[in-house]
């Protein structure tokens, strides 16, 4: 596929996602347990870190050095600049500004992003249609088979109509959740994505998030992390936005057993 996948696939590297599902195994904590009549006292979640914040990659001096001084990582995009200057960075997939430009999908750019960035991505998104329900998620799963065997971590889009049940089997520690849709939708759901992302002990990222309120769902949720636009063109509200996601949840979602 990418001339820098072979030594992953030769076992010559191991990518930290290839070394995180490699551990979720030996110790039992991958999706397999789903296969088990397990309860509380048989599972256990592979614990999280702090929730981490994203920022879509600027040019902005000022902006850059807020995002450096709080520690959060930078969104990279297919439509956007691929230099993420020396900081830790995703790859989002390009389909958001597509959606907003109102013009078609660009697998090309997608792929050469994935060929020039996608090696040391600390997860990539598979293409989506945003708000685009089953045909969305029939999308993302095409993609999930073509990039099959990528050391990177890929998550699926979940869209408005998408339900636990159509994703769930797709989920491991190599495979995690964005969660997209509305504001409505993404709102109301992702307390349920985060359940089952503990279950399935995968990642879970959630995706358009600009204000205190809506980090604190996440946190709620037990989100392992966030994307937004206000940092990236405001470096003023990189303070209350940062405090906000300093604060832990001692109930969130993603530290409950739940039978989904």
């Amino acid at each position: 596929m990418f001339k820098w996948c072979e030594p992953y696939s030769a076992g010559r590297k191991l990518s930290h996602t290839q070394a995180f599902a490699a551990y979720a195994r030996y110790y039992g904590c991958d999706e397999s347990c789903d296969e088990f009549d397990l309860d509380e006292e048989d599972g256990w979640a592979i614990p999280r870190s702090q929730m981490r914040g994203y920022a879509s990659m600027t040019g902005t001096v000022r902006n850059l050095a807020a995002l450096d001084q709080a520690g959060w990582h930078v969104l990279l995009s297919p439509a956007g600049s691929l230099n993420p200057k020396g900081r830790r960075y995703s790859l989002d997939n390009g389909a958001w500004t597509a959606h907003q430009q109102g013009t078609e999908f660009d697998t090309d750019a997608f792929m050469r992003a994935v060929d020039k960035v996608g090696e040391f991505a600390e997860w990539i998104v598979l293409p989506d249609i945003v708000m685009g329900g089953q045909r969305s998620l029939d999308l993302s799963l095409s993609w999930l088979e073509k990039l099959e065997g990528l050391p990177s971590r890929l998550l699926i889009a979940v869209q408005n109509g998408i339900e636990v049940g159509d994703v769930r089997s797709y989920l491991n520690p190599s495979v995690g959740i964005f969660v997209g849709g509305d504001t409505a939708w993404k709102e109301q759901t992702t307390p349920t994505w985060g359940s089952l992302a503990r279950r399935r002990n995968c990642y879970l990222h959630v995706g358009r998030v600009n204000s205190q309120r809506r980090i604190g769902i996440c946190a709620a949720a037990g989100a392992d992390s966030f994307d937004g636009t206000s940092v990236t063109r405001y470096a003023v509200t990189m303070r209350p936005l940062d405090a906000a996601r300093r604060q832990s949840d001692l109930f969130a979602a993603s530290s409950i057993w739940t039978d989904l």
